[in-house]
Order: C-alpha cells, then structure tokens, then sequence
C-alpha cells in the first residue's frame, strides 16, 4: 500500500470488507519511500497483519472535509499553555490535545477516534497512538510503529515478510488461524482499466488540465458553431474533470478565482484592452490553481510546472489564437453563393420589379423593390434559389463601400 488518503466512504468499504474477509488479510506498506497516511492508517489497523518496509510512514489520519473545513497539521501553530512542559519525546506534559472549534468538527474528529480505537482494540494494536494520529496527526516511521506496537513487522521484501509472517495467530470470523506463509507462490493481481483510469483522472494537476481542455473547447464551440469535434471533446473532459475534482478537496474561492481568470482573458479576445484583462485574468488563474486544492496532504498539490504550462498556454490563446479566429469569422465570405451578397452587379434588362443583372462575369434574374433601368448599378442584398435581391447604388461613395 502507498496512499496519502482517500474518501472516508472507500475507506470504509475497504475496512468492512477486510473485516468480513474469510481469509487473513496482510497489508504491506510498501516499497521504502511509501506511505499509509490519512485512510491508509485505518486500513492498515483493520488488517490481520500489518506490515510495513524500512523507509516507510503512516499516521496524519485527521478528517479532511472536502471543499473546505478542517484544516490538515501546519495550518495553525498549536498554542501553548504557560508553564507547560516538554517531555523527552518533544510532546507537551500539560497541555491537553486541541479540541476542535466547533461542534462539526467535533463530531468528525470524535467519530473518527472511536473508529480507529476499534479497530486498534480489535486487532490488540496501541489505540493510544491511533487517537493522537487522528486528534495530533502524529505520524510514525516504520522502526518507531513496531516499537509502539502500531504494526506487527518490518520486512524488507516479500520473502522477508512471508517469512515473519509464518506461524503467527490472527482471530477470522471469531475463530484463530495459524498462518503458513513460508514459500507460498505469489501471484499479482493488478488493477482493472477502470481502476486504473480513475487513479488517472483523480490526480489534481491531470484535473486541471482536463477541465481547462473542456471549457476551452466549449469556447470554441460557441465561437464556431457546427464544429462539433471542440464541443463533444470539451463537454467530455468538462465533465470528467468536474468529477475528479469533487472527489478531491477542493477550495471553493480557487475553483471561482479560475473561473473569473478564464472569464477575464477570453474578454481580452473579444475586447482588446492592450493586455490588461490578458494579464490580471493569467494572475487570477494562477493564484486560483495555487489555492484549490484546500489540504497540505502529501499528493495532493498541483504542480507549479502544470499551473504554469497551463496559464501560458491560455494566455497565448487569448493574445494569438481566439483574436485570429474572430477575425477569420468576421472576414467576408468569399466562396459559396454567400459569397454574392454585397457584390456589385449592372443591369441587363428590366421590367415591372423583374429583370436580369450582370454579375461576376454571368446572367442572372434579379429582383427589387423599385424600378430599374439598363446599364444601371445595383448591389446584391439577398439570395433566393437562383434569383438575386438586388437595390439601386445611390452614389459613387456607395459604389466604393465595402461589404462586411
């Protein structure tokens, strides 16, 4: 296992199922450099046996609320009382274990302590320890939970775990089993395509990058509409996005600081203002990206590398590409029987409200409201079928006007 943490609804299904699991469960806590934070503390407490490699940690199993709320360890400085002491171990003698400032944070933390002392109870692992990993966030490395009695071994590869892990006793379904694990045949068994895509698509920086293709191409979209690819693609990753972040812990004010910066530099497109939306937009992203994730849980930060690539990318679609599209839209039609309104045309012949005008090099019936006479100049203003809506050219100024 190598986790910084997850929902507390996947955590506990995992729990109930290891729990109700009619064989011995052995979690390792693996390779070295791996970590069983947050959730993974709890399912480490549920397993039969818990194992973990040298290099390794567990502990900080604090409840995050998801959008907002209570904060992760480092985001206040706890206080001291006067006069309190430190003990050997650096902890606090007198000073009592912050309490929660209100009730839902009380109801969250308590819920989770009791859930964890059961699990420490049950399995005979120190609950005391388990509390002050959810009130504390206190942590362990591998050498100081085999000490504190937090796990059962320290194994460096799967032979050495095996091996320590033969002869033990565990309780299963009430009942005591002696494990035989020595030179068992190990067989993989490796994450299905939908696990696989959804550990993918949760990451907070593959997010954010999912949900910038989507608005973007729904922008697009609507500068172009009957493109069809940029607002399919977009819609889709929108909304995959969308998902990923509401699995995550996400800071409201973050996710409206990239909205408002996205807003600001799709203005500058359509309202040149010599940069100024362009750059507070960018300013507004950036400072959004740095702030949405709301926890400073290892694993869970976006990459400054990913914020950067991305605002730099939507800002040279701001300055460069969305300018040259609106202009290609406003450009006038040059192809297609579009292409005739606003043409300039001579008249043939004409009679009543009907006649024929002569133009780009061809004969073709015509249409008007007012009487014409031959060799008079007209301008197209309408097609219908093959016949041309065709008015009188006043003057020579409007003869020279270009049609936009």
């Amino acid at each position: 296992m190598d986790t910084p943490g997850g929902l507390d609804s996947a955590m506990r299904d995992i729990i109930r199922a290891i729990l109700s699991s009619p064989v011995p469960v052995l979690t390792y806590v693996s390779p070295s450099g791996a970590r069983a934070a947050s959730a993974g503390t709890y399912i480490l407490y549920a397993s039969h046996i818990a194992a973990m490699a040298p290099g390794t940690n567990l502990g900080a199993a604090t409840p995050v609320a998801i959008g907002g709320g209570l904060p992760l360890p480092g985001g206040e400085p706890e206080k001291k009382e006067p006069g309190a002491s430190e003990g050997e171990d650096g902890r606090d003698k007198a000073a009592p274990a912050p309490a929660p400032r209100d009730a839902m944070k009380a109801k969250m933390v308590n819920d989770a302590v009791a859930y964890i002392r059961a699990l420490a109870e049950m399995r005979g692992r120190n609950a005391d320890w388990a509390e002050q990993a959810v009130r504390e966030a206190a942590s362990l490395s591998a050498s100081a939970a085999l000490e504190q009695r937090v796990i059962d071994i320290v194994a460096a590869d799967m032979a050495s775990l095996l091996e320590q892990a033969d002869g033990r006793t565990v309780s299963v379904g009430g009942a005591d089993k002696t494990l035989a694990t020595r030179g068992l045949t190990l067989r993989e068994v490796t994450p299905d395509w939908r696990t696989q895509l959804l550990a993918a698509i949760t990451d907070p920086n593959v997010a954010l990058i999912l949900m910038m293709i989507g608005i973007y191409g729904l922008i697009f979209e609507f500068m172009n509409p009957g493109a069809i690819y940029p607002g399919t693609i977009g819609a889709i990753c929108l909304l995959i996005g969308l998902y990923a972040l509401g699995t995550l812990p996400v800071n409201y004010a973050g996710l409206a600081l990239i909205v408002l910066g996205i807003a600001l530099m799709t203005a500058e497109a359509f309202a040149p203002s010599f940069g100024v939306l362009g750059i507070s937009g960018t300013i507004a992203f950036v400072l959004g990206a740095a702030i949405l994730i709301d926890t400073d849980a290892p694993g869970f930060g976006i990459s400054w590398a990913i914020i950067a690539a991305v605002a730099g990318a939507s800002l040279l679609i701001t300055l460069i590409v969305v300018p040259m599209a609106i202009g290609a839209h406003r450009r006038r039609v040059v192809t297609g029987a579009e292409q005739m309104v606003g043409s300039l045309g001579e008249v043939l012949d004409w009679q009543g409200a009907h006649g024929h005008v002569f133009v780009h090099g061809e004969r073709w019936r015509a249409a008007a409201k007012t009487p014409l006479t031959a060799k008079q100049k007209v301008r197209i203003t309408g097609l219908e079928g093959l016949t041309l809506d065709v008015a009188p050219v006043e003057n020579d100024a409007d003869r020279e006007k270009p049609h936009v």
